[in-house]
């Protein structure tokens, strides 16, 4: 404990808070000065809670203050029941409580900054489920999610550019290196521009090339917006096929289906709905008005301690118990009358609560239902896209699935057939071949047998004979077969019409009654349809003219709230100069010198003053420099005569001494001569 005050005194002597605590004086701290600590480090995580607290209620502190603990993800010590003793102690101001409160914020300030700066647009306003039935509301809290999603990505984007690794120095040195390349630039498009104007319609060529840019520009946007009307096209023609798609599904829905399904599937729709109005939304409604009368009465009622919770617990026992015994009175009292219904009773209730869990449950197969044909559209769409070619459905798909088994089984089955027959037919060709080879040496043996009797061609004659036979007698087999099959078979479709015939007179005699029934109830329902018609005709035309009223009452009300906003800045703007018109005159009305020196108009007398001077120092010069401008313009060229002069010298010196060492050399080389 004493660890955990040093700390939380080591934090509030530092920055930005700097409160020169020790450990005796912040131990002497008083219940109020504890809770307004709290409130300013508080308020230094999250600006909106500096606040003092003596101008505000102490239930209304200790709100504010669990609000914003609730945000930051503060879990106060101990179990669910402490939860009353930790709001007392925080509107009280219990340092058993407010001290571990205040280690847990300093110890990760600048993480609850983050999360308490995030809180202001992450935190979802609940709308209640009967104000978003109003569409302008439902739009708004539609707009509302997707600018939280917008933030939520922008701030990941702007921590993944923090922690990216790029500082100052770097961007910086980035800078100064385009700079440096940008100067290169423009002394190269310089030294470009000195070697062009040198060649004939430099002008012109100019021109000409800028148009080609130009142009090329042109060309690339052209290209783009051409590609953007291919995927718009595209895209139309995706909508397009899926809108063919779901005509075709209520084509083949209304072809398929019968007046009998049809009035039925209508009749379950409005009993459902009937329900839902009826009995299920008003009994919500009813729970719900009732739940949030009691959290409003809750809210409104005072703080209250663990010893009123224990009192109104002692009363709700007490309060129960008279209960039970006056339940066991009456039935006592009433109990031989009585029980027949409380069973009726409790039948009625388990009714009841089955009927409403079976609506619950039509309403979440409705909501899935609903979820599954979309994704079957998209999964449709999306199979047209790859394939080309309708997509089965229902029970198509399934036939279709039962067709590909029994066809694979089938295929299976006739392969390992073949795969037999394969093989026997090897058998069976080596078995001809030897037969065959047999055959001909039995052949040769006969042939030669008949020659020598001298009957040859006997038993090809022979074989010719029996042949010819055994296809009469088959043909004859044939006839006799056809003929027995077509008297069974007349007499098996004689049977059937009759059985058919009897079996179908009832079924049409109830069919003659149900299409006269189903003419009553289609000119039923086609009066009822009117009536609706004209009801709903009735009730648009009064919502159009509501949703025109209250948009026009909107645009009024952003006109004058933009009216309002503009005068408000305005009288803004008026006041700052009024006050520094004020100012101003009280500093030039001022006796004490040093304030009217700092009116702005001696500031602009003396500025004025000061350039006036500035310019009279200028003009003398400008005289001075005007008058010695002609001598020393002359001693300027006297000097440059005298510098040409002295020239002419220095280079007549180095003639005369080139020349007086060439005679030397010139003396030097004759006298040699002369010697030798």
């Amino acid at each position: 404990m004493s660890d955990q005050i040093q700390f939380i005194v080591e934090k509030l002597n530092q920055e930005p808070f700097r409160k020169n605590y020790n450990l005796i004086t912040f131990d002497s701290l008083e219940s109020m000065q504890l809770l307004q600590l709290l409130s300013d480090v508080l308020g230094e995580i999250d600006p909106k809670h500096a606040v003092d607290i003596r101008e505000e209620l102490p239930e209304q502190t200790a709100k504010r203050m669990l609000s914003l603990l609730g945000i930051l993800k503060y879990k106060p010590p101990g179990s669910v029941s402490d939860l009353s003793a930790f709001f007392q102690g925080l509107v009280t101001g219990s340092k058993p409580v407010i001290h571990p409160v205040l280690h847990w914020l300093l110890q990760r300030t600048n993480e609850l900054k983050k999360r308490a700066y995030l809180a202001r647009f992450l935190v979802k306003l609940e709308v209640p489920a009967e104000f978003l039935q109003d569409d302008t509301v439902a739009d708004i809290n539609k707009q509302y999610e997707e600018l939280m999603e917008a933030f939520k990505n922008l701030h990941k984007e702007c921590e993944q550019l923090k922690t990216s690794g790029l500082s100052t120095a770097e961007i910086r040195r980035d800078i100064s290196a385009m700079e440096e390349e940008k100067d290169q630039l423009v002394k190269r498009v310089e030294r470009l521009k000195k070697r062009v104007e040198t060649v004939q319609n430099h002008q012109r060529m100019l021109e000409i090339a800028r148009q080609l840019r130009l142009e090329k520009e042109r060309e690339e946007s052209l290209a783009q917006q051409k590609q953007e009307q291919k995927n718009q096209l595209f895209h139309a023609e995706q909508r397009l096929q899926r809108a063919q798609l779901q005509l075709k599904e209520m084509h083949h829905a209304v072809v398929d289906s019968k007046p009998e399904s049809l009035m039925k599937k209508l009749e379950e729709e409005i009993n459902f709905n009937s329900y839902l109005v009826t009995e299920k939304i008003p009994r919500e409604l009813e729970s719900k008005k009732n739940s949030s009368y009691f959290l409003q009465k809750v809210v409104a009622e005072p703080a209250m301690s663990q010893s009123d919770l224990n009192v109104l617990e002692i009363k709700i026992n007490e309060v129960n118990a008279q209960m039970n015994q006056l339940i066991e009175k009456r039935m006592m009292k009433y109990e031989p009358i009585d029980s027949k219904f409380s069973m009726y009773r409790q039948q009625a209730s388990i009714i009841s609560r089955k009927k409403e869990a079976k609506a619950e449950e039509l309403q979440a197969a409705k909501e899935e239902m609903n979820s599954t044909e979309r994704q079957m559209l998209q999964k449709t769409s999306q199979a047209q896209e790859l394939e080309g070619s309708e997509v089965l459905k229902g029970d198509e798909f399934k036939h279709y699935v039962n067709k590909l088994r029994s066809k694979n089984t089938f295929y299976k089955k006739k392969r390992l057939e073949i795969a037999e027959i394969t093989a026997e037919y090897g058998i069976l060709q080596r078995t001809e071949e030897l037969l065959k080879q047999r055959h001909e040496a039995i052949q040769q043996q006969l042939q030669a047998i008949e020659d020598k009797k001298g009957i040859s061609g006997y038993s090809y004659t022979q074989e010719e004979l029996e042949r010819v036979s055994a296809v009469k007698s088959e043909m004859d087999e044939l006839k006799g077969r056809t003929l027995d099959n077509m008297s069974e078979m007349v007499k098996k479709l004689n049977t059937m019409v009759a059985e058919k015939k009897a079996s179908l007179a009832p079924v049409i005699k109830e069919l003659r009654q149900l299409r006269q029934k189903c003419q009553e109830l289609t000119q039923e329902c086609d009066e009822k349809k009117i009536q609706y018609d004209s009801c709903a005709a009735g009730l648009e035309s009064n919502r159009s003219t509501l949703e025109q009223e209250v948009k026009g009452l909107l645009e009024e009300c952003v006109q004058e709230e933009s009216n309002y906003r503009y005068i408000n800045c305005m009288k803004r703007t008026l006041e700052i100069q009024l006050q520094r018109a004020k100012e101003e005159m009280k500093a030039y009305v001022s006796p004490d010198p040093q304030e009217r020196r700092k009116a702005i108009r001696e500031q602009y007398t003396r500025m004025i003053l000061e350039q006036e001077n500035l310019g009279k120092k200028l003009r003398e010069k400008q005289k001075v420099v005007r008058e010695s401008h002609g001598p020393n313009m002359k001693q300027i060229k006297m000097w440059q005569d005298f510098e040409q002069l002295m020239e002419c010298k220095r280079e007549c010196f180095l003639k005369q001494q080139n020349q007086t060492t060439i005679g030397q050399v010139i003396q030097e080389g004759g006298k040699d001569r002369l010697v030798l």
